[in-house]
Parts: C-alpha cells; sequence; structure tokens
C-alpha cells in the first residue's frame, strides 16, 4: 500500500510516523510519501521521519517531495494535514476577530472561516488531482482544520473522503485512566459537528459508565474540558472543550483579550521542535511535540487507515455525511458520530435525536458551515458576510460587515477566488 502525506513537512509528522510503523505490517504499507511546499521543513521532517522508520525496522520506501503528482501517483490513501498560509495566518485569525470583540479562534467562528476561506479550494485543487492519479478506490482522509467545512466541501465535489478529529481518541484514553482498563474496551458516543460535539454516553464492554462518571467524578472530568462541574451535571453529557467558546463566551473572550495569542506560542514551539529535529541523533518524537496539540493524533489516524485498509468494522468516530443520522440537520451537512469502518467506508451508528438544548446550536452553526463551504468555493463576498452573521459568536451585523472586509483583506494572497467581487455595502 502506497500512503501520500500531503503536507508532510508539518510538525506533527513524527507523530503520524510514529503510529505508522508501529502499524506497518497491518496496513502492508510499502511506500510513504511526505509531501510539501516548503524546502526546509521537506528536509528537516522527512529527515527525522527516514531515522525513526529506520529504528523501527521499516524496510519500505520514504519518498519525500514537492512533487504534488509524485506524491498522488497510485497512493492507495492521501492524508491532508495542511495549513495555508502558516502560523502567521493564524495569528491573524485569532487577533483580527478579537480586535472586533468577537472570540479569536483558529477553528471556529471568525477565525475558523477565514481559514477555511483559504484551505478549502487548495484541498479541493488536490483531491481533483488525487482523482486523476490515484487507485481507483483511493481514500482522502483530511486532518485539515475546519474538519468540518473541509469535509462537507470534498463530499459537495464527489470526492470519497471522510474527517478524523482527534478529540474523540482524548476522551476514550482519558476515561481509559479514569476506569483503569485498556482504552480498546471504551467506546464513546460522541455526537454533534466537528469541534461542537457532546459524549452521550461511555461504554465498556457495552455498558454506559457515563451516567455514574457524572455522578461521582464530574469535578475531573469538567476539569478536562475546562467547563463548570454544574453544566456537565445540568446537561448529563461531557462537552467537547471547544464548547467553552460558546458556554463561557464573555470569559474566555475577556480571556483572550489579555493572553499570549496562541499562535504566536505554538510558533515558539514549532521553531523548538524543528530544531530539535535537526538533530542526526534524534529517532523517536520528542516530548516537546505533546505541547504543541494533537495528542493521539497518530492512533487516531493509523487505526482508520487501518479499518479502511482491512474493513475491520471497528466503530470509530469520523466526520461523514448526515444522512438522516442525526434528526433535525439536513443529509448533506458533515456530521461526527461514530460509524462502523468497513472496506467500503463509515457506516454512522443510528443516533437517538438530540436534546434541544444541543440541537439548537448544532442547527446554527451547520447553518454557517453551509454558507462558509459556498463561499470558500465560490469567492462570493455576500456569503462571507451572511456566513458571520449565522455564526452564534459573530452574530450582529456591525461586526459581520467589519469581520468580512477584514478577514478578506488579510488573507489576500491565499483568497484569489475574491478578487473580482465587490465589497459589501
Amino acid at each position: 500500500m502506497k500512503l501520500a502525506v500531503i503536507g508532510g513537512g508539518s510538525t506533527y509528522t513524527p507523530e503520524l510516523v510514529a503510529g505508522l510503523a508501529r502499524e506497518r505490517e497491518r496496513l502492508n504499507l510499502s511506500e510513504l510519501v511526505l509531501h510539501d511546499i516548503d524546502p526546509e521543513r521537506r528536509e528537516v521532517v522527512g529527515g527525522l521521519a527516514g531515522r525513526m522508520l529506520a529504528a523501527a525496522g521499516y524496510d519500505g520506501e520514504l519518498v519525500v517531495t514537492d512533487e504534488l503528482e509524485r506524491a498522488l501517483d497510485g497512493a492507495s490513501f492521501v492524508l491532508i494535514q495542511l495549513r495555508v498560509g502558516g502560523q502567521a495566518a493564524r495569528l491573524t485569525d485569532e487577533t483580527i476577530p478579537l480586535a472586533c470583540g468577537c472570540i479569536g479562534q483558529e477553528t471556529t467562528g471568525a477565525g475558523g472561516l477565514g481559514k477555511a476561506l483559504r484551505t478549502l479550494p487548495v484541498v479541493l485543487e488536490i483531491a481533483e488531482r488525487a482523482s486523476e492519479l490515484a487507485a481507483d478506490d483511493a481514500w482522502i482522509v483530511d486532518f485539515t482544520n475546519p474538519v468540518g467545512i473541509v469535509v462537507r466541501g470534498l463530499l459537495d465535489a464527489g470526492h470519497r473522503a471522510v474527517g478524523l478529529c482527534n478529540v474523540a481518541i482524548g476522551v476514550q484514553r482519558y476515561a481509559a485512566r479514569m476506569l483503569d482498563v485498556e482504552p480498546e474496551r471504551v467506546l464513546v458516543d460522541q455526537v454533534g459537528l466537528n469541534h461542537l460535539t457532546w459524549v452521550r454516553g461511555l461504554h465498556v464492554d457495552g455498558d454506559d459508565v457515563l451516567p455514574d462518571l457524572l455522578a461521582e467524578r464530574v469535578e475531573e472530568l469538567a476539569e478536562s474540558v475546562d467547563l463548570p462541574p454544574s453544566l456537565l451535571e445540568r446537561l448529563g453529557v461531557i462537552p467537547s472543550y471547544y464548547l467553552r467558546y460558546f458556554y463561557l463566551h464573555d470569559w474566555v473572550l475577556e480571556e483572550q483579550r489579555s493572553a499570549k495569542p496562541r499562535a504566536a506560542e505554538v510558533a515558539e514551539i514549532e521553531r523548538e521542535l524543528l530544531e530539535l529535529y535537526r538533530d542526526p541523533a534524534l529517532t523517536t518524537k520528542p516530548a516537546l511535540l505533546e505541547r504543541r496539540g494533537g495528542a493521539y493524533y497518530s492512533e487516531a489516524a493509523t487505526q482508520l487507515v487501518a479499518a479502511l485498509a482491512t474493513g475491520s468494522g471497528d466503530v470509530q468516530v469520523v466526520d461523514v455525511r448526515n444522512a438522516g443520522t442525526l434528526a433535525g440537520l439536513a443529509d448533506d451537512d458533515a456530521v461526527e458520530v461514530p460509524a462502523r469502518i468497513g472496506a467500503d467506508g463509515p457506516a454512522p451508528l443510528p443516533q437517538p435525536p438530540l436534546a434541544p438544548e444541543l440541537l439548537g446550536l448544532v442547527q446554527h452553526v451547520a447553518a454557517y458551515e453551509r454558507l462558509a463551504a459556498r463561499a470558500a468555493v465560490t469567492g462570493e463576498r455576500e456569503l462571507v458576510y451572511k456566513a458571520l452573521l449565522a455564526h452564534p459568536l459573530v452574530g450582529q451585523a456591525p461586526q459581520a460587515e467589519r469581520l468580512t472586509e477584514e478577514l478578506l483583506a488579510a488573507g489576500r494572497e491565499h483568497l484569489p477566488q475574491f478578487e473580482s467581487q465587490e465589497a459589501v455595502r
């Protein structure tokens, strides 16, 4: 099997390589291609990847290239992990909304929209080339944020794609430690949209232990997602960490105004990581990588690829078409739900309806994602404005109008689809 990683110069890549090395026999991995357009990252990250694979006894081929055609040709899996514009663009995603009195975050709200507008057209171009060059039954596995919007765009364009986030596997591993059981025994019933999910059940050997955990250890659960224990008790679920931007909006906004932007912190960590990666004696991922985020990224990625490759039937939380899974959402919305992974792809497990207090927020953000995906593809400024107006973290006309202009101006270099559009009045 040939696997291509687009954005292979990411500092996350050693995490992924570690997982692929562990699962290389089950995956029957014969060729791994790391593609990146940045020559320095190709050299540094590719060098470490080679040393890691050699230390693990990998006897297949490793290719490090900037040629997209070479990467995609014959690939069975195309993993996409891009950051269009790099950390500099992320910084604008986080700071422009703050200046407008809105939450500054790179995957949700106005910042998430800025990233989506830059990212989706690039991913779609790669996917189109993959449809021409990759294996006939190839899968596109997207880790690129905002995953929900990117996956929606890929599916709208007819590609064989699935999205993946590390939130669910993080909950699984945390719960397994709490319960002192093997992670494989814990099934996480996490539902919603990407970065807008709630855990409605934690099943150990088929029994739902979430009610007991909420009754006995709610303080620990709440601390893990940085939300008040009373909120978890009253909702009867574990919200994703990202729900703090909604449930604690004003508090988080004040916190962000006085804190160093996360983008600046990550940029510093990346510089340190790349320096560590240069060490010719380094053959394992360094501990500093844990501060970069993306915990259990390699496990989630390799589990999904292995399940798709072998048709194992494992149940994993992925981003797919709704197709009637969650009542109250359109069939073509991209939802994040448990699915049984077979050779033909993920089949979402049946889900009971969302409680009204959850469904209302999901419908709100799903409408935003629909508008955001259309805006990214068409380059219509008015759709950017409407997407911002629809998002509950913006939702006001003056802010939506100002953010439309400022996000498009800041991202101009990466937004050619908007060049011919008139400014919002």
